[in-house]
């Protein structure tokens, strides 16, 4: 890769501004199971209400205080790039010189104060690969950093998890969520059904819901290979290293995986019950 100036400086681990720890958002895979809505667009950028679900994930973390973002894009990449370059002029009044072509915004109409790097990472790049090629690029001398998924929601709370994954003295932390169960769990005494649960929550089952912290010493473990998944070689090797901890949330998280999912969180928005609404 060839070298690139990095925009971001050292964070302060003793202060609570975390302004300059990057966040590295996944956007570039391929969306297959949501594949009506992904066609035409990237499924970070399938929308929840009148936003794309990359935005509600940006907006959740800005409000614990994370304003400098990395999207590691791959597919349809240019359509998270024009809605981006666009931002400004399609939340603002604005005057266009046609003959020049010269822009004038005249009112930002928004409160996002965010520093936002579009990188390519390969249209058909891992999620490992993804996140090495971009830090490699957009690291800079920041001791941690942030990683997570561009179609995951959750009202955790990202400070007390970045103060949990300081403490720790861990290379990285994910957040671990329990998941609800999709089907009724029936418990049987022989043939007899004791026991009927719809859609029980696995109270002592934890799952990766992404919202990672990393130390810098990660980056060994990550390949810039196309190949390269995050979720195989690198954190499995982290684990027999002993240098991953999990910050248990017990509260709201989504994904985005399905239409079906899609629905459920436009059914929460428009009821104005979203719990991840800042």
């Amino acid at each position: 890769m060839p070298p690139f100036p990095a925009p971001f400086g050292t964070e302060s681990i003793l202060s609570n501004d975390l302004s300059n720890v990057p966040v590295f958002v996944l956007c570039g895979g391929l969306g297959t199971r949501l594949r009506e809505e992904t066609e035409l667009r990237p499924k970070p950028m399938v929308p929840v209400g009148n936003r794309p679900i990359l935005w509600h994930i940006m907006r959740t973390y800005a409000r614990h205080g994370f304003r400098n973002f990395v999207l590691c894009c791959g597919y349809k990449s240019e359509v998270i790039k024009a809605y981006f370059l666009n931002y400004a002029s399609m939340n603002s009044d604005f005057t266009v010189e046609l003959k020049t072509n010269n822009l004038t915004v005249h009112s930002v109409d928004h409160d996002q104060d965010w520093s936002v790097t579009l990188a390519d990472t390969g249209e058909l790049t891992m999620t490992g690969a993804r996140v090495a090629r971009a830090a490699s690029r957009y690291l800079g001398d920041a001791k941690t950093f942030a990683v997570t998924y561009g179609d995951g929601l959750t009202n955790a709370n990202l400070k007390k998890e970045f103060a949990f994954h300081l403490k720790q003295n861990r290379i990285g932390t994910v957040l671990g969520v329990n998941p609800l169960s999709r089907f009724g769990e029936c418990k049987l005494d022989g043939p007899k059904v004791v026991k009927f649960a719809e859609k029980p929550e696995f109270t002592d089952n934890w799952i990766n819901a992404g919202y990672f912290f990393f130390r810098h010493d990660f980056l060994p473990y990550l390949s810039q290979d196309e190949s390269c998944v995050l979720e195989r070689t690198p954190l499995v090797k982290l684990t027999r290293d002993q240098q991953l901890s999990m910050y248990k949330h017990r509260g709201f998280w989504a994904c985005m995986d399905t239409q079906r999912d899609r629905e459920s969180l436009e059914k929460l928005w428009a009821a104005g019950s979203a719990p991840w609404a800042v």
